[in-house]
């Protein structure tokens, strides 16, 4: 891949990442509850889902789930319904007892944070249909393929964990305060309740 079509790449992946989203809220949400290293954790498994979107468009699955309605629907209303589900779950969560240094006392598991952010990015059909319109403009099909995607691939990964670590866990940090408290706990989780629930919302309706 020649280095100026590399950083072209490299910018239309940053302004995707920067846009805010289900991805970008839950690692918020991540870093407020569980502190801004472990939040790596749910990052590690946004990316995860971007690989299998990656993988899906590369074998040409991607065309067949564009192309059918129901297929694309029924996609798009589980991803909908999951983002609600985890919305009503912030809502109903309870503030902890306590909060110390960066971390508060109960920790959510790690693989708990991953599994979410896996299922957060993973069951979102638009994305499917954004990588079928965004990857053939950095592929050039006379050359080698297989370079090309692993190099498209990594650099997705590797712009979006610095965005979301760097930039929306790093930011939520600014709002740690209000984890001191009971109350400011429970308002935090009807934010990023209320959040997941609109972003549910809008996949299922726009």
């Amino acid at each position: 891949m020649q280095f100026s079509l590399w950083l072209a790449l490299a910018g239309a992946g940053a302004m995707i990442s920067l846009t805010p989203g289900a991805g970008a809220i839950n690692t918020m949400s991540n870093a407020l509850s569980s502190g801004f290293r472990r939040s790596i954790w749910g990052i590690l498994g946004q990316q995860l889902a971007l690989v299998v979107h990656v993988i899906i468009v590369a074998a040409g699955v991607g065309i067949i789930v564009s192309n059918s309605p129901v297929l694309f629907m029924l996609i798009r209303y589980v991803g909908a319904a999951y983002l609600v589900y985890l919305g009503v779950r912030k809502l109903l969560a309870k503030a902890e007892e306590a909060v110390t240094g960066d971390t508060p006392v109960t920790l959510e598991p790690g693989f708990s944070m991953f599994r979410r952010g896996l299922w957060v990015n993973l069951l979102n059909p638009k994305a499917i249909v954004f990588f079928l319109a965004f990857m053939p403009q950095f592929i050039r099909p006379a050359e080698p393929l297989l370079p090309q995607y692993l190099i498209l691939t990594a650099t997705v990964v590797v712009i979006d964990i610095i965005v979301m670590w760097f930039i929306f866990a790093a930011g939520a940090k600014q709002l740690k305060h209000l984890t001191a408290s009971e109350h400011g706990q429970l308002v935090l989780n009807r934010v990023f309740g209320i959040l997941f629930i609109v972003v549910g919302i809008l996949l299922a309706l726009v």
